[in-house]
């Protein structure tokens, strides 16, 4: 028996990195396979598995080791089954854009609020400030100051002209990190850009709609020379919650968890209670609206799933 990481997975098959740096093609033993049910992925990048192989030249992989952590999301706006993007990262770097697409805050925060039910550190790198405006950078700029004071890193890059791709190279380094973000923000870009060997495929923004094409279409994970690994993964259209307790919701927006203790009620769900501190703060704004209001959409969801 073998102990590996999964890098890659396609479906039915899985890449697996054995300890001694060779690489295996796995398939998944039937029984491991149920206990994922709940899942549409039973493993996923970043497992850590053990592999049994065969005379024949087989390679089955028979357990997964427990997990440090995990990035999980809604499988499609109406589906209840979830689908696991990545395990056992250190951080979770998600890439957005202003224009070409423009990546919607709403996504961006349930994107942190599940970084921070799994206790995933979350950095926002805002990709492609080489074709913003005056008024398109002011914008860019106020969403940085919004994130910067919940106490998110940001940082601006672009790919195409090299800008911060040195900060964004040791934000990396030594890690394990997981690149997601929607479609056409540059993620294989900017892989590709501090570590041209791996030629990630990268296509263009789709002229009619402003929106970015699949190109990526599975997970996988690859080795830094300067150290680390990432993991870049398909592009996201949505980032449905699961698994988030409505209850504990405002635990996972950091400044209005800051705020609980001063509410009148003990058990205030920040939605609509007299003396609240969240809502006064947002009135005053001390709380973001943007950040408020994806509070709200979250806490009223029909189509998130609660435990």
């Amino acid at each position: 028996m073998f102990l590996g990481v999964v890098v890659k997975s396609t479906g039915n098959l899985y890449r697996v990195k054995l300890e001694d740096g060779s690489t295996v093609e796995c398939t998944v033993r039937g029984k491991l396979r149920l206990k994922g049910s709940k899942t549409t992925n039973p493993l996923t990048v970043g497992d850590r598995v053990n592999v049994e192989t065969s005379h024949e030249g087989t390679a089955v992989i028979v357990d997964i080791l427990p997990r440090t952590n995990y990035i999980i999301r809604r499988s499609t706006n109406l589906s209840r089954e979830s689908h696991i993007i990545a395990a056992n990262i250190d951080q979770a770097i998600l890439v957005v854009t202003i224009i070409q697409p423009e990546t919607q805050t709403a996504f961006i925060d349930r994107y942190l609020v599940t970084s921070e039910a799994y206790s995933i550190p979350a950095i926002l790198v805002f990709n492609k400030v080489d074709i913003l405006n005056a008024a398109q950078t002011a914008m860019m700029n106020q969403f940085i100051s919004i994130y910067e004071e919940v106490g998110y890193k940001c940082l601006c890059t672009s790919a195409t002209t090299g800008y911060n791709l040195d900060a964004f190279r040791q934000l990396l380094q030594g890690k394990t990190s997981l690149i997601s973000g929607n479609s056409g923000v540059g993620k294989s870009s900017l892989i590709n850009a501090i570590e041209p060997t791996l030629q990630l495929k990268t296509s263009s923004i789709s002229a009619a709609h402003l929106k970015g094409k699949h190109t990526t279409t599975f997970s996988e994970m690859f080795e830094l020379s300067f150290g680390g690994y990432v993991i870049d993964t398909p592009g996201i259209k949505g980032f449905g919650l699961i698994d988030i307790d409505k209850k504990e919701l405002y635990h996972y927006f950091p400044e209005i968890f800051r705020l609980k203790d001063k509410c009148r009620f003990y058990n205030c769900t920040h939605v609509h209670e007299p003396g609240c501190a969240v809502i006064e703060a947002v009135e005053s704004g001390t709380i973001s609206q943007s950040r408020y209001m994806s509070y709200l959409s979250i806490y009223f969801d029909e189509n998130s799933k609660y435990r």
